[in-house]
């Protein structure tokens, strides 16, 4: 493995979190980040975003102990933000700024000054960081209500920046923005100064990264490299452990039947000894004799064969340790049955409209703040006629839309797992609907725990299994979206799962590489004039 950097930021010594529930989701975790910038990967529930509020002191561990080598700040994957703050608040610059404004005015209380300090460039230093972020300097007395959700994480982002914290974490920040937005997010990380730790699946921002960070079993392992040249690696270690361990597997074949042959060999002769001596065919005290050196001689055998067998045993034992068993999310979906000539859905603007017909893959793209979102939900919920300020419109043609929004806010979070998905499918047997969950990763105990318990990314297997397992299934699925709270192998079966699926699709996404994949019939683009138009 390559040596990541050097000079250790942030250092986890036995770090252990158990929740109030009673589950661990860290577990005597050691480990070291580097100054630079570092990927934290891993799969969903692995830990990744506990461990980085554990890091910014959001959670007490358990036990354990987090030291960090300065301030740290934290962006956390859902922000909670007050709509009617202003932007310079949550840049974290409003009481300098107002105060500046205010001496400018004339204000001359000497509060105003101590508000100030040595800040007195603090309204260029802001809007310079806004710059940064591809947002105009009007935007600082703006409200946060006003912002969409892109320009909300950009502009916190900015704020970190501004406060110069030595060290940064940020979990997931690509989710909400949009191609321009992620661009300019992938050039303020270039330039960051400090250590930088993000958790992300976004492949682009990944590869930006010094080191790659991986959370896995309850270990950390760090690499030195972005995460292609990590998963490279990983590849390369994985085809060398499946060789070792099929290596190891032969050679304990081999001991195992060597050992039974060794054993009927000493059967034999114990068989052939018994019966000359019952024959005697000679003296009784040599037969003795013969006895007991035969039975020392197959006591020394089954030693040294055994020996080598167990030695077999624990070489093939040490070789499977170092070869993954995950588990991966095989989603094997119903067939809603619509036929190639079936009208779907209508999306259109005033002057052209598209139809989405049979089992049609579609693509729904634009800007943040285009109206994407909106369009959809006009589609789910069976509005007609264009929204206010728009010329798009949305219809649907069929009642069976099954639609996962971006918030998934579609589950109860006092019930279990089990229950939520119930509800979707209640003619399907208990037995046979918890099978189909577990080809979801959701099983055993987890399948009864509460959704208010379960990591971003398990709560979304959950939304995912109670859309594509509702019974009967949808003619359309609306993802909004859908990778934001997937790790990169889920995303790959998701993939998978909707290019076989055998009804329509119809997703938005920022995500350019999972669109490549989907196989797509259509790309319908919300441009800047608010109209449709294909790719």
């Amino acid at each position: 493995m390559s040596q990541p950097t050097l000079h250790a930021s942030v250092i986890l010594d036995r770090l252990t979190f158990t929740w109030p529930d009673g589950s661990t989701a860290l577990d005597g975790l050691s480990g070291a980040f580097g100054s630079g910038r570092t990927g934290l990967v891993g799969r969903n529930g692995a830990g990744k975003s506990t461990l980085l509020r554990l890091m910014a002191g959001e959670l007490e561990p358990t036990s354990g102990f987090v030291a960090a080598s300065g301030e740290v700040a934290y962006l956390p994957q859902q922000l909670t933000l007050d709509v009617d703050r202003r932007v310079a608040e949550l840049l974290g610059v409003s009481e300098a700024l107002d105060a500046v404004r205010a001496i400018s005015a004339g204000d001359v209380d000497p509060a105003q000054f101590d508000a100030v300090g040595d800040d007195w460039d603090i309204e260029a230093r802001a809007e310079a960081s806004l710059a940064e972020a591809g947002l105009a300097p009007d935007f600082l007395d703006r409200t946060v209500g006003a912002l969409s959700g892109g320009e909300a994480v950009l502009v916190a982002i900015a704020g970190i920046r501004l406060r110069r914290a030595p060290i940064t974490l940020l979990d997931e920040p690509t989710n909400n923005l949009d191609r321009d937005a992620r661009a300019k997010l992938g050039a303020m990380v270039q330039a960051w100064k400090g250590t930088l730790i993000v958790v992300s699946h976004d492949l682009s921002l990944l590869e930006l990264m010094d080191d790659t960070a991986e959370l896995y079993a309850q270990t950390l392992s760090v690499f030195g490299g972005p995460y292609s040249e990590w998963r490279a690696w990983l590849d390369a270690e994985q085809d060398a452990a499946k060789q070792a361990e099929a290596t190891a597997a032969q050679a304990f074949r081999k001991e195992k039947r060597q050992r039974i042959e060794a054993e009927i060999k000493l059967s034999h002769r114990a068989r052939t000894a018994r019966k000359a001596e019952l024959e005697k065919r000679v003296p009784k005290i040599i037969a003795h004799g013969r006895r007991m050196e035969a039975e020392v001689s197959a006591g020394k055998l089954r030693t040294e064969v055994g020996a080598k067998e167990d030695a077999a045993r624990a070489s093939l034992d040490e070789a499977g340790r170092r070869v993954r068993s995950d588990a991966s999310m095989k989603i094997e979906l119903p067939d809603p049955q619509v036929s190639r000539s079936r009208r779907i859905a209508m999306l259109g603007d005033d002057e052209r409209a598209w139809v989405l017909q049979g089992p049609e893959r579609v693509a729904l793209v634009g800007r943040n703040g285009a109206g994407k979102t909106t369009l959809l939900e006009r589609l789910v919920r069976g509005s007609s006629g264009p929204t206010v300020g728009s010329t798009l419109v949305a219809e649907a043609l069929t009642d069976r839309i099954g639609y996962l929004p971006q918030r998934i806010d579609g589950l109860d979070a006092e019930r279990s797992v089990f229950e939520n998905i119930a509800d979707a499918a209640p003619q399907v047997p208990e037995k046979e609907l918890r099978n189909r969950l577990a080809r979801f990763l959701i099983r055993g105990a987890t399948a009864d725990r509460p959704v208010s318990a379960l990591s971003g990314g398990e709560r979304f297997r959950v939304a995912l299994a109670k859309l594509l397992l509702s019974d009967p299934p949808p003619h359309l699925v609306v993802l909004d979206e859908p990778t934001n709270n997937l790790d990169i192998d889920t995303v790959d079966q998701l993939v998978e799962a909707l290019r076989a699926y055998r009804g329509a699709v119809l997703v938005v996404s920022h995500d350019d590489a999972f669109l490549a994949r989907l196989d797509l019939d259509l790309t319908l683009e919300i441009d800047a004039e608010g109209s449709l138009r294909e790719l």
